[in-house]
C-alpha cells in the first residue's frame, strides 16, 4: 500500500473511489445522485486542500483522504485543528486497514503542523470507525449549526 499526496492527475481516480464510496452509503438513491457533485473534488481544491490517496500498485486509486486547517469555531474551546473532510475507500477493500493508514496519516499531518487535535465531520455511517480509533464525539451545542457527527483527537498532554 503506498499512501501519497494527489495531483491533479489523480482526481478522475480520487472520485471514481469518492463515487463508489458513496455508493454504499445507507441514504435514498436520489439523496445520494444529488449530493455528489458536492463531493467530487476539482483542480481548484488542490490550491486549499491536502488530498492524499492510498494505492495498491502505481494509478490505482483505492482511497481517498482531504483535509485542511479547521476554523476555530468548529473546534472545542476555540483550539487549533486539522479538519478531516472524509476519508473515502473503495467499497471492496473496506475493513482492509486503508481507512486506518489515511486516519493515521491525516493524524500525523495535524501533528507535524502543530495542531492541538483533528477535527471530523463524518457521515453517519463512519461514527463507529472513528469511535473505534480513539475519537470522541463531540457534543451538539447550537443545532441550527453544528454537524452532527463531529470527532475530536486532542494532541494536547495534560
Amino acid at each position: 500500500m503506498i499512501l501519497r499526496q494527489a495531483t491533479a492527475a489523480d482526481l478522475g481516480g480520487v472520485n471514481a473511489v469518492i463515487e463508489a464510496a458513496i455508493g454504499g452509503w445507507n441514504l435514498p438513491e436520489r439523496v445520494k445522485r444529488l449530493s455528489l457533485s458536492s463531493y467530487r473534488y476539482d483542480v481548484y481544491d488542490l490550491e486549499h486542500l491536502t488530498l492524499m490517496v492510498a494505492e495498491t500498485k502505481p494509478g490505482s486509486i483505492v482511497g481517498v483522504a482531504a483535509w485542511e486547517p479547521a476554523d476555530v469555531s468548529d473546534t472545542p474551546a476555540g483550539a487549533r485543528a486539522l479538519l478531516l473532510h472524509g476519508i473515502y475507500v473503495a467499497p471492496n477493500l473496506h475493513r482492509s486497514g486503508i481507512g486506518s493508514r489515511l486516519l493515521a496519516s491525516a493524524e500525523e499531518a495535524a501533528r507535524n503542523h502543530g495542531f492541538d487535535g483533528l477535527l471530523v465531520k463524518a457521515n453517519r455511517d463512519a461514527q463507529t470507525f472513528f469511535l473505534a480509533k480513539g475519537l470522541q464525539q463531540l457534543t451538539i451545542k447550537n443545532p441550527k449549526r453544528d454537524y452532527p457527527y463531529r470527532f475530536w483527537k486532542s494532541f494536547i498532554k495534560n
